[in-house]
């Protein structure tokens, strides 16, 4: 079975030709347990100042956690996707729901895009999560336990 060209997790795009797009590529490391259901992706980032590809790697429990933060998103908030392991995206949703979507990739580019989405933006992105997760289910139910025995060695 081959894996298609990419599934959008994050698309917002307003007329003015801003956009960031979050695209899920694949597994990062298929049919190896420890990397196969980290998932792969791109993030795309366009406006005036700035034109960058940069790489995220998700878990599945960053899919759960930004499920329910956009479940939460209203003006005034936020929601994020990444960041403890490099790469952050920021969304805060200002007072006129126009969202402020912050990029930060500590060893490449820092950078904030103002995007006026569609209003039904957020039913959207939900159905976008439901079809990454339909994509890369995820199939690792548990990886085998590491354990160690320390024995100090004897010297004579």
């Amino acid at each position: 079975m081959t894996e298609p060209d990419g599934v959008d997790l994050i698309h917002l795009e307003d007329a003015d030709g801003d956009s960031c797009i979050v695209r899920v590529t694949g597994r990062f490391q298929p049919e190896v347990l420890t990397g196969h259901d980290v998932l792969r992706a791109a993030v795309l980032a366009h406006a005036s100042f700035v034109d960058a590809r940069l790489e995220l790697y998700l878990f599945q429990h960053d899919l759960d956690a930004w499920k329910q933060e956009l479940s939460g998103l209203a003006p005034g908030t936020g929601a994020s996707i990444g960041g403890d392991r490099g790469l952050s995206l920021s969304i805060h949703m200002q007072e006129d729901r126009s969202l402020g979507v912050t990029i930060h990739d500590p060893d490449r580019l820092s950078a904030m895009l103002w995007i006026r989405p569609p209003g039904n933006w957020i039913d959207e992105h939900h159905d976008r999560l439901e079809q990454v997760q339909q994509t890369w289910p995820s199939e690792v139910l548990e990886t085998a336990p590491m354990t160690y025995e320390w024995r100090p060695t004897r010297q004579s």
